[in-house]
C-alpha cells in the first residue's frame, strides 16, 4: 500500500464522517425499513471509499440482495457481519477489482463495521415497531372480543327464559288448536323460536358460557367425520378438499362437540367462498405441546382493513340473510375456552389460512 499524505488522510476521514452523517440522516427520517432505503446505503457508503469509482459495494441481508454494480470475476475485498437480534444475518462488502492501483485502508474496515452496526439497529428498530404495533392491535382486539362476551354473555341469559317460554307456550296451544290458520301461524312462531334458540347458544359459545366435556380423544376420527358430514356442501359448491395429518395418531384433551363446531363454521365459510372446482386443504399437525389445525382456501382473500373485526360478534361480509356473523365469533369463544388461538393468514397465490392452535393438554 502506498503512503498517503495528510492532507489526503484529512479528506478520507470527511468522506467517511459524511458518509456516516448522511446515513444517519436517512435513518433519523424515521421511515419504514425498504428495499429502497438499504439500496440507498449501499451507493452513499461506495463514495466513502479511496477510490470511489472503482469501489463495489454488495449487501445481503436475510432475502435482501443488492450490488452497487456488477461483481468483477476476481476481486479483492473487506467484508463485515450484519447481526439481528444477536443472530447472524448477512453481510455489507466493498469490493475492488483485483489490482496493484488499488487498496484498503484500515480506517474504511472500521468505518465499515459502523455501517454494518448501523444497519443492524435501523432494522432492529422497524421489526421492534412492527411488532409492537401488531401487539397493541391484538390487545386492543382483545379488549373489545373481552367486552362483547360480557354484553353477549348478559344478553344470552336474558333472551334464554323469555324465549324458553314462548317456545313451550306456543307447542303447548299448538297441541290443543284444531284451526288450520291458527296452526301455521303457530309454526312460525315455534320455528322463530328455535333459530332465536340458536342464536342464543352461538352467543353463550361466544361468550364461553357453554358447560366443556373435556376428554383426551383421537382428533383424525373428529376431522374426517365433520369433512363427511359436510359432503352434502362441498358437492353443491362443487369444491374438493384435500386432508393430511403428520400423526393420524394424534390424541389430544379436548371438547368432541366444540371442536366440531369449530371445524363446521371455518370450513362452512371456506366452502362458501372457494371458487367452483377450488381445493380446500385442511392439515393438522403438533407442535411442542400444542396441535394445529389449517384449513386454506382459494378465495379472494380477507383485506387487510377488516381482519381484526372477523372475530366480533354479527360482523359479516355476507348479503342480508346469508349469515348471522356469529361462525368465527363461536369459533374464537370455543378456542378461547380451550386455551387456544386463532388467526388469519394470507393464502398463496390466493385465499385465506384459517391457523388455529389448540394445547394436547388443557
Amino acid at each position: 500500500m502506498l503512503e498517503i499524505s495528510t492532507e489526503e488522510k484529512l479528506q478520507e476521514r470527511i468522506k467517511e464522517l459524511t458518509c456516516l452523517y448522511d446515513i444517519s440522516k436517512i435513518i433519523s427520517r424515521n421511515e419504514p425499513c425498504s428495499d429502497a432505503i438499504l439500496m440507498e446505503i449501499c451507493e452513499i457508503s461506495k463514495i466513502a471509499w479511496r477510490f470511489p469509482s472503482e469501489s463495489i459495494v454488495e449487501l445481503k441481508l436475510n432475502n435482501f440482495y443488492f450490488t452497487t454494480s456488477e461483481l468483477p470475476q476476481e476481486a479483492m475485498f473487506q467484508i463485515s457481519q450484519i447481526d439481528l437480534f444477536e443472530k447472524e444475518s448477512g453481510f455489507i462488502k466493498v469490493l475492488y477489482p483485483t489490482d496493484e492501483r488499488f487498496y484498503f485502508l484500515d480506517e474504511e474496515q472500521k468505518l465499515l463495521d459502523k455501517i454494518a452496526l448501523e444497519i443492524s439497529a435501523y432494522v432492529e428498530k422497524n421489526i421492534n415497531k412492527e411488532k409492537e404495533k401488531q401487539f397493541q392491535r391484538s390487545v386492543a382486539r382483545v379488549d373489545r372480543l373481552s367486552i362483547l362476551g360480557e354484553i353477549t354473555a348478559g344478553i344470552a341469559h336474558e333472551l334464554n327464559t323469555p324465549l324458553g317460554n314462548i317456545l313451550g307456550f306456543a307447542e303447548l296451544i299448538k297441541e290443543q288448536n284444531i284451526d288450520k290458520q291458527v296452526a301455521q301461524d303457530i309454526s312460525k312462531i315455534i320455528n322463530a323460536s328455535i333459530y332465536s334458540r340458536e342464536i342464543v347458544k352461538k352467543l353463550m359459545f361466544f361468550s364461553c358460557e357453554m358447560p366443556q366435556n373435556m376428554e383426551v380423544v383421537l382428533i383424525k376420527p373428529i376431522v374426517v367425520e365433520a369433512l363427511s358430514l359436510l359432503g352434502p356442501n362441498f358437492k353443491k359448491a362443487q369444491v374438493s378438499y384435500n386432508l393430511t395429518f403428520d400423526n393420524p395418531e394424534l390424541k389430544a384433551q379436548i371438547d368432541t362437540i366444540q371442536l366440531t363446531q369449530i371445524l363446521f363454521n371455518i370450513l362452512i365459510n371456506s366452502i362458501y367462498v372457494a371458487p367452483e372446482n377450488g381445493v380446500i386443504s385442511v392439515e393438522v399437525y403438533s407442535e411442542n405441546n400444542d396441535f394445529y389445525i389449517e384449513i386454506a382456501d382459494e378465495g379472494t382473500g380477507i383485506p387487510e382493513e377488516i381482519k381484526s373485526k372477523i372475530f366480533e360478534p354479527f360482523f359479516t361480509t355476507k348479503p342480508i340473510g346469508e349469515g348471522s356473523g356469529l361462525g368465527l365469533s363461536v369459533v374464537h369463544g370455543i378456542i378461547k375456552s380451550h386455551k387456544g388461538d386463532i388467526i388469519a393468514i394470507d393464502n398463496q397465490p390466493k385465499g385465506t389460512i384459517f391457523q388455529v392452535r389448540l394445547p394436547l393438554n388443557s
